[in-house]
């Protein structure tokens, strides 16, 4: 859990609890506009409030993918092979010559 005690870290907490905060105060604002007879102001009472929710779903996301990204240092993804896709190149060498070129570096990096 150290890991989300990091200056980057740090600073996307401190930027989603900003965010948050602004918009709720803005959603508060709306309220007493709208509640002064402004009718459009209702619709960003609640617009404001989702904003804040948006804002922490994403840092809930963040989370969870850092949390599953790094539970495992050790754990390596496994690379699949292209799949082998037979050319009728016959007839032209100039793309025979290509395709062996590009079957030889994919070998080649494959194996590394």
């Amino acid at each position: 859990m150290r890991r989300f005690f990091t200056p980057g870290w740090l600073g996307l907490h401190l930027i989603a609890i900003v965010l948050i905060g602004i918009f709720l105060l803005a959603g508060w604002w709306q309220l007493t506009r709208a509640e002064g007879g402004n009718l459009q102001s209702w619709a960003y009472v609640i617009e404001w409030p989702m904003f804040a929710i948006f804002v922490v779903a994403m840092w809930i996301r963040m989370v969870r993918d850092e949390l599953r990204g790094k539970d495992d240092p050790g754990t390596v993804v496994p690379e699949r092979a292209a799949p082998r896709v037979e050319i009728d190149d016959e007839d032209d060498e100039e793309l025979a010559a290509y395709n062996r070129r590009l079957a030889r570096l994919n070998d080649e990096s494959t194996r590394h």
